[in-house]
């Protein structure tokens, strides 16, 4: 007989939804809007309901079914669930237990960057990796920690806020977390934003980012450009994200590093500059580490989800 499991991504705008062989053959994948009113009380419920009609359409019983992987955007601990969700506006939610409840299908919760790592270290970049880190660059800074195999999801479920580490002492702008400092502030695509205007307005010097919406892509394309300012702006990124990856490797050794996430999409140059300032703080096990992009791209999260169940 054929088992199954389903891995759901569940983001702020859409849940990403897939169903799985256990073999790890992505059967189906589809999405359905998350509805966040109401202190987004009709997410699990949706989540329940495209599960049943899909169980439905595919002439699958839940007896089949091995489990429901979910990722989620906010710390959730080790039974499930969720301390708290600010974009789905959940506070305090056992995801793992309302969503077997709902299904009569064993559920698993875990933060979305931490499941993603998994989805990489499973079918992606890391793909038979047991030990892996990976970053997510986008809005803000993300992480996952893979440790044999498994996620690191802590005591809180704060396990791999890579984007939360302090990696600048002398920072006075508080990031979105109430601290000063995080990596999140200076390698996210707003944090490549923020140290672009400061630079522009402390100097006089000629760049063709004057002439333009300063988008973390503009500033790479810049540099691409031999722009000088974009090429500051870049180093000074590549440092604090190169530093911050070399300490984690202290801790974790791991035997890949992934980095994913919008602002991986300037590519090469990008994991370039992050491994030479890697290799230069990196302890000596640790330097020739490799540092790679992300392959799964938006089905991460899917892909993680369902191995969690598995």
């Amino acid at each position: 007989m054929k088992r199954y499991c389903f891995g759901i991504d569940v983001g702020g705008t859409t849940i990403k939804c897939g169903l799985f062989q256990t073999d790890g053959k992505l059967l189906e994948k589809w999405e359905v809007k998350t509805r966040t009113e109401n202190s987004g009380e009709k997410i699990l419920p949706d989540i329940a309901d495209t599960v049943e009609k899909k169980l439905q359409e595919k002439e699958i019983s839940k007896e089949e079914v091995i489990g429901i992987g979910v990722g989620v955007p906010g710390p959730v601990n080790s039974q499930g669930d969720v301390i708290q969700a600010v974009n789905l506006f959940w506070g305090y939610k056992k995801v793992s237990e309302e969503l077997e409840a709902l299904t009569g299908i064993p559920a698993m919760a875990g933060n979305d960057a931490n499941v993603a790592a998994l989805g990489e270290a499973w079918k992606g970049a890391a793909a038979g990796e047991d030990n892996v880190v990976m970053v997510t660059l986008g809005t803000g800074v993300g992480g996952g920690i893979i440790v044999n195999g498994r996620i690191l999801s802590g005591t809180h479920g704060a396990g791999g806020e890579i984007g939360h580490m302090n990696v600048n002492h002398e920072e006075t702008e508080s990031c979105n977390c109430g601290n000063q400092g995080c990596l999140e502030q200076m390698a996210s695509a707003t944090g490549i934003v923020r140290m672009a205007k400061k630079i522009l307005c402390s100097c006089e010097d000629e760049s063709m980012l004057r002439q333009k919406e300063i988008t973390a892509k503009t500033v790479f394309d810049a540099y691409k450009q031999g722009d000088q300012l974009a090429q500051r702006v870049v180093e000074i990124f590549g440092e604090y994200l190169g530093g911050a990856l070399a300490c984690i490797a202290c801790v974790t050794d791991p035997s890949v590093i992934v980095v994913g996430g919008g602002v991986s999409k300037a590519g090469k140059i990008l994991t370039d500059c992050v491994e030479k300032y890697f290799k230069k703080y990196a302890f000596s096990s640790c330097k020739n580490t490799p540092i790679v992009l992300a392959k799964l791209e938006n089905d991460a999260g899917i892909y993680g989800a369902a191995k969690m169940v598995l």
